[in-house]
């Protein structure tokens, strides 16, 4: 893995991107970092994060100011992992291993998509001895045949994988063909594009989470809630956790902001699971106002494509860096030493407080 050097100017996620599209032939941003129909999710995604005022308190003491969580019964050094993205290499040649392991140099976690590049094994090779690391979860989308399933299953508890996250928000997808050289290890070759019918008639349902849920040993986080009462019932039927989400508003353009239904899907949970959320965070205050709605971690999905498609493995790594340092100073600026404190007087603003 070559170590290129990072262009001069990036002080928030903004440079990342600009040097990312740059970087990127046109049909390699539109399928990494395009949207859905008229991208009216994508910019609500961002303006939802952004309605949100902090509410500083000030002369707390600060000493000792730390980001570490607990998350599935796993310390983390900070709340955030990689969300999984498809065919990282159409960004970068370092694709999912480079991402990986800056995610590991950075402390935080990642989630690796079915549809990555690499095989899974490689990837949890590459970092499951760092010690530092944050989780590593494989990311499922549901296949027709439970056989395929299973052996995903089987392949990720054996090579490492702590997590499985089944996605339910994409259940129809649009076809999209691999340039050549590129191909899903992960996955059988496809004997070709289903139909809408098919895919309809092939999508999970709450017995397929069951199934899977008394098929692994791994706990089984379902992404792509976006639905108070979704939330409620996954957690009934054997999820260990949600992700509110709606794909980046990469599926369903109209799609509700996730900020906006996060606290609902918090109070539905009601404390028996952790709730995580994705969607829209583009700064380290962002995630501040995810915790302090409830939110047990945060997962970034563009950040990271950005940072590796202008300079691979260290660009992602400091694009995550950029996210940790804005976190801790966004706490300190409002008062919190740790994340307890930001659960137990929350320093988001409303007007009845």
């Amino acid at each position: 893995m070559d170590i290129q050097p990072l262009p001069t100017d990036l002080a928030s996620l903004a440079d990342h991107e600009r040097h990312a599209r740059a970087a990127l032939d046109p049909a390699a941003w539109s399928y990494l970092c395009g949207a859905a129909g008229d991208g009216l999710t994508e910019r609500n995604n961002r303006a939802a994060w952004e309605s949100i005022a902090l509410r500083p308190r000030v002369l707390a003491p600060l000493a000792g100011l730390n980001t570490r969580t607990t998350l599935l019964g796993r310390s983390m050094a900070w709340p955030l992992l990689v969300a999984p993205v498809a065919f990282q290499q159409l960004a970068h040649r370092d694709g999912e291993l480079g991402i990986a392991m800056a995610a590991a140099a950075q402390e935080a976690g990642m989630v690796l998509s079915t549809q990555a590049g690499v095989a899974m094994e490689a990837v949890a090779e590459a970092v499951r001895e760092d010690a530092g690391r944050g989780p590593l979860w494989f990311q499922l989308y549901w296949q027709a045949d439970r056989g395929i399933v299973e052996g995903l299953v089987r392949r990720a508890e054996a090579c490492g994988f702590e997590a499985l996250v089944l996605t339910v928000d994409s259940p129809v997808r649009a076809g999209f063909r691999l340039p050549a050289g590129l191909a899903t290890p992960n996955l059988p070759p496809s004997s070709g594009d289903a139909d809408f019918d098919t895919l309809c008639a092939t999508a999970p349902t709450w017995a397929e989470l069951e199934w899977l849920c008394g098929r692994t040993r791994l706990p089984v986080v379902v992404k792509g809630v976006l639905h108070h009462a979704d939330a409620r019932e996954a957690v009934a039927r054997g999820a260990a956790a949600v992700i509110v989400s709606n794909h980046g508003g990469r599926t369903l353009d109209g799609a509700v902001a996730t900020a906006t239904v996060l606290p609902g899907v918090v109070e539905a949970v009601g404390g028996r699971a952790p709730v995580l959320v994705d969607g829209g965070l583009r700064r380290g205050a962002d995630i501040l106002k995810a915790l302090a709605l409830g939110a047990q971690a945060v997962l970034v999905g563009r950040p990271a494509v950005w940072g590796l498609a202008h300079s691979g493995a260290i660009g992602v790594a400091h694009a995550l860096r950029l996210l940790r340092d804005e976190l801790q100073m966004a706490m300190a600026l409002c008062g919190c030493a740790d994340l307890a404190r930001v659960r137990a007087e929350p320093p988001v603003f409303s007007p009845n407080q």
